[in-house]
């Protein structure tokens, strides 16, 4: 069938089911690259519904079979740093290299509402009217790490419908920045230059993890701040102990809205992959982000299975209470609930 009709098809079955479409609905459009099919894609695995996550695992079992390559890139940086931004430019550098970008944009989530903006494809004006490119803006929900619950399973997806490059944006919020580096081959910092004291205003860890250091808005007269932050943080790198992959992190200067020192930027990332690849560290580290997926998947797992039971939802509610009410401690009540 062409792809045409087989795209017409695909949304006449949708709107007679009325329904979420099955993993044999939806991969045949997946994997020949339909943006509808990848929304519909990532909104099942997205879902809570019982048959819904049946049919999510059975299609990301299937993407899981295909080999496609991809550049995983997250990248993080505090609130007002120009994440958007830069990823709007950035976005277009690849694009216009005839390579398909997808975003996934995580956006924080109200402790008060449990809504989200979602706004990143306002941010992203050019590169959302783009054919070669997909955004998707996904709230945090209640997960830490400035991270979706799913965004692991929405990489599979977006490698699956063969996107080239997965930008990986987070809340930039300082959580447990760890699990997005888990998810990624390449981790970019994107920090601001006049902000205060550089060095002191972030955390060791996720300097530790950064793959490369980019002070943005380096322009409108802050070359010279950008410039002198970027000396700092050079300096700074050299203190942390050498990466598992040989790479040696590097730092540069950029202004998004200039498009300034993006494809310095580009290069080194481009001489990460080819090291990456010649040395097996891509492949050892794409090993390593399944079995900390298989940690997660049995955690998740597990609590799941313990409150199916009602009996045992019902005794920690019980627990809880009396947490509460300060008659037994967090350590007593977990004893008492697994004996």
């Amino acid at each position: 069938m062409p792809k045409k009709e087989f795209v017409n098809d695909w949304f006449r079955k949708r709107k007679e089911r009325k329904s979420h479409l099955t993993a044999d609905d939806i991969h045949p459009s997946l994997i020949a690259g339909n943006r509808q099919a990848l929304s519909a894609a990532i909104t099942l695995i997205e879902s809570n519904l019982s048959a819904d996550r049946n049919e999510a695992r059975k299609l990301l079992q299937q993407c899981n079979k295909l080999s496609r390559k991809s550049w995983r890139i997250g990248i993080t940086g505090v609130p007002g740093v120009g994440k958007s931004t830069f990823i709007e430019s950035f976005g277009r550098l690849f694009i216009e290299q005839g390579l398909k970008v997808a975003v996934l944009a995580i956006d924080p989530s109200s402790n008060v509402t449990g809504g989200s903006i979602l706004g990143d494809k306002t941010r992203m004006e050019w590169l959302s009217q783009q054919d070669a490119a997909f955004i998707r803006p996904t709230a945090t929900g209640a997960n830490l790490g400035g991270v979706a619950k799913n965004t692991f399973e929405s990489i599979i997806l977006c490698e699956a419908a063969g996107f080239d490059v997965i930008l990986i944006e987070t809340v930039g919020v300082g959580q447990s920045e760890t699990i997005v580096h888990s998810m990624v081959d390449f981790f970019l910092l994107l920090m601001l230059a006049g902000a205060g004291d550089e060095l002191q205003g972030i955390k060791r860890g996720i300097m530790e993890m950064a793959d490369a250091i980019v002070i943005t808005k380096a322009d409108s007269g802050n070359e010279k701040l950008a410039e002198k932050a970027k000396i700092q943080y050079k300096n700074a790198l050299h203190l942390f102990p050498a990466k598992e992959s040989n790479w040696i992190p590097e730092t540069f200067t950029c202004s998004s809205v200039q498009e300034s020192g993006l494809n310095e930027i580009h290069h080194s990332i481009e001489s990460y992959f080819n090291l990456a690849f010649n040395n097996g560290w891509y492949s050892e580290n794409r090993k390593n982000q399944e079995v900390k997926r298989l940690n997660d998947l049995m955690k998740d797992k597990i609590i799941e299975r313990f409150f199916q039971n009602f009996k045992n939802e019902e005794r920690f509610n019980q627990l809880k209470n009396e947490v509460i009410e300060g008659n037994l401690s967090s350590y007593e009540a977990i004893d008492q609930l697994f004996e």
